[in-house]
């Protein structure tokens, strides 16, 4: 295995052109690797592109679409997990056209949004493969497989001058999905940040990844980044991942100074999934870094991993809490390899007035938070989400982003761009946070807070409250949001109950009402609505979030009445 620094490259302006770069000066070194896992105790099937082989592969689809399509039509990337995604989606922008990273009809619980995406986008081409051509052929009348483009159709292809490289398409949290459109500037810029901040820069590190593809952060960490960088990138299905989440510690410890990223819950559900068998001939002790990117970042998932994994040699150090969005591309702070856990117990009290003061660890109405490092490569402001104002350290406020990672806007939204993306290069989040000891410190959603009583409750800290009294609630598959009441904001909360326990074994009553004692007594709140729901009824994003906005109105819907209990 070839472990040695490749050489720095040029400063292109696309990702084609990176891959083209590698393909001349490091031909035969390997750039991405798929592994399959066809059979449920399969170990994985590798298979390899080079970066030569990747040049070839991603000049042929491109000039294939280059036939369909003209510069600047969208092209809907309908492929699965895999080698095609990465050279269809590198092929679309080698095109001159604007990619729209999506995933093949049948993703469980995310047909609507499919069909939202792509009426939204009207694409003029759909790339897929093979195994999925016959049913998006009933989406689009021009259907390119990348697996049927022979390499014989390879040419070259002048850079493209396209400005926009790809729409983004948010995960619909909190809104309907909008594509916020992202320049190839933006995401060589923000690769680079991404690169600089943990350390991958200046010493070879292999990124290893199951997030989708479709998903920002898979895009950037598992494709944007190793291409400007050149180095190899070992991918795997997020399915084969939630089977059996050991598949993913297993390529941390084939790989050598192994890089990756996974929203929050992914680290529980490994410290409490992969059996004391599975960790057998497990070595963690060369992983780089492994970043959580997702809200909200927990230090106690953190502590929950390392002391599951410790035995493997995992270093505490690698744990790096990060914060990003879709319209930043992704990447915007980080917390930087090599550093221990910067954690923030904060006085709940204080911080639903707007200021972060500190507070005992041990004190239960303390908030343990984690910080989010420093900015990487760009400025970050907390400003009064009212009058704009600049807010000092320890105040809470909306976090503002400028950058060259910034995207251009959204697609076809002329209002809701000038309102979020503003006039003065000013990213309006639309997230609360705070400052403190330099760390970027994230609290919550402005949408997402519930007033009671003229009080600030942030939606995720009652959602810890609550998942922490019951064994039968399920970690992380849960929503609290306000609804409107005759005598003001009532406050509801819909949890799912665990795989392991059927609802007909639950003393509902009960727990309903210790979920209702502790978060009186934690929060001063108390709750209107407790609904204990089956597995899988709590709404979530295409990044894996619970989708609070969409709970709330299947329940104002009704949609909960049967299933749970008051």
């Amino acid at each position: 295995m070839d472990n040695r620094r490749p050489p720095l490259a040029p400063a292109f302006r696309s990702l084609p052109e990176y891959v083209h770069h590698w393909a001349r000066t490091t031909p035969d070194r390997r750039a991405f690797t798929f592994v399959d896992h066809p059979a449920p105790d399969s170990r994985g099937v590798h298979r390899t592109l080079t970066w030569r082989r990747l040049d070839v592969r991603v000049r042929a689809v491109a000039a294939r679409l280059a036939e369909e399509a003209e510069p600047g039509a969208r092209v809907a990337l309908l492929c699965p997990q895999g080698l095609e995604y990465v050279t269809g989606f590198l092929a679309t922008l080698a095109a001159g056209l604007i990619a729209v990273p999506l995933y093949p009809p049948g993703l469980p619980g995310q047909g609507d949004r499919l069909t939202a995406v792509l009426a939204d986008a009207r694409p003029s081409v759909v790339v897929t493969t093979s195994r999925h051509l016959g049913e998006v052929q009933e989406l689009c009348d021009r259907v390119v497989a990348v697996d049927q483009v022979p390499d014989a159709a390879a040419r070259d292809l002048e850079p493209a001058d396209a400005e926009v490289a790809y729409l983004q398409y948010t995960s619909g949290s909190t809104r309907t999905p909008a594509g916020v459109e992202i320049s190839h500037a933006n995401v060589v810029a923000n690769a680079r940040q991404a690169l600089s901040a943990y350390g991958a820069d200046a010493h070879p590190v292999t990124c290893v990844g199951w997030l989708p593809l479709y998903h920002d952060m898979g895009l950037v960490l598992s494709i944007a980044a190793p291409v400007v960088r050149g180095l190899l990138s070992v991918l795997m299905d997020p399915v084969a991942f939630l089977h059996e989440p050991a598949r993913w510690l297993r390529l941390l410890a084939a790989h050598p100074r192994a890089l990756s990223a996974a929203p929050n819950f992914a680290y529980d559900y490994c410290a409490s999934a992969v059996t004391d068998a599975q960790k057998t001939d497990l070595r963690l002790d060369r992983v780089v870094a492994l970043i959580n990117g997702s809200e909200p970042v927990r230090p106690g998932t953190a502590d929950r991993f390392q002391a599951a994994f410790a035995g493997q040699g995992l270093v505490a150090e690698t744990h790096c809490p990060s914060y990003g969005l879709a319209e930043a591309t992704v990447f915007v702070s980080a917390a930087r390899p090599g550093q221990p856990l910067r954690r923030f117990a904060l006085d709940r009290d204080a911080l639903a007035e707007g200021k972060a003061l500190p507070a005992r660890p041990d004190d239960p109405r303390a908030v343990l938070l984690a910080g989010c490092g420093t900015p990487a490569g760009q400025q970050v402001h907390i400003v009064d989400p009212v009058s704009g104002a600049l807010l000092s350290e320890g105040e809470v406020g909306e976090i503002q982003v400028r950058g060259p990672n910034v995207g251009r806007g959204y697609w076809n939204q002329e209002e809701q761009t000038r309102r979020v993306f503003g006039t003065d290069g000013r990213l309006r989040t639309g997230d609360l946070g705070t400052v403190l000891e330099g760390q970027l410190i994230v609290t919550g959603r402005l949408k997402d807070l519930i007033v009671v009583d003229g009080r600030n409750h942030y939606p995720q800290d009652l959602e810890a409250t609550v998942q922490d009294t019951h064994p039968a609630v399920r970690r992380d598959r849960l929503a609290a949001f306000g609804v409107a009441g005759g005598s003001g904001e009532r406050v509801v909360v819909v949890a799912e109950h665990t795989r392991t326990t059927s609802l007909a074994e639950i003393d509902v009553p009960a727990l309903v009402r210790a979920v209702r004692a502790a978060v009186s007594g934690r929060h001063g709140v108390r709750l209107a609505d407790v609904l204990l729901v089956p597995p899988g009824t709590v709404p979530r994003t295409s990044s894996g979030k619970v989708s609070r906005a969409l709970t709330r109105e299947r329940y104002l819907a009704g949609a909960y009445a049967a299933d749970g209990a008051a």
